[in-house]
């Protein structure tokens, strides 16, 4: 077997065709739907962090 080393979590920002700007979260093995149309990358960014703690809050 092999033992990666991604992380557990990760939140990913993506650029839609429609030139707007998405967030996908994976938590604990879970991957969870792009959400979000954001005029730019930094809103996806922190929107996406605040979503993943809100996450780990509910544990």
């Amino acid at each position: 077997m092999t033992t990666d080393k991604k992380p557990e979590t990760t939140v990913t920002v993506e650029k839609r065709m429609n030139g707007k700007w998405c967030f996908v979260v994976k938590y604990r093995g879970v991957t969870h739907p792009a959400q979000g149309n954001f005029s730019s990358m930094l809103q996806a960014q922190a929107i996406g962090q605040s979503f993943l703690k809100a996450l780990e809050k509910q544990g």
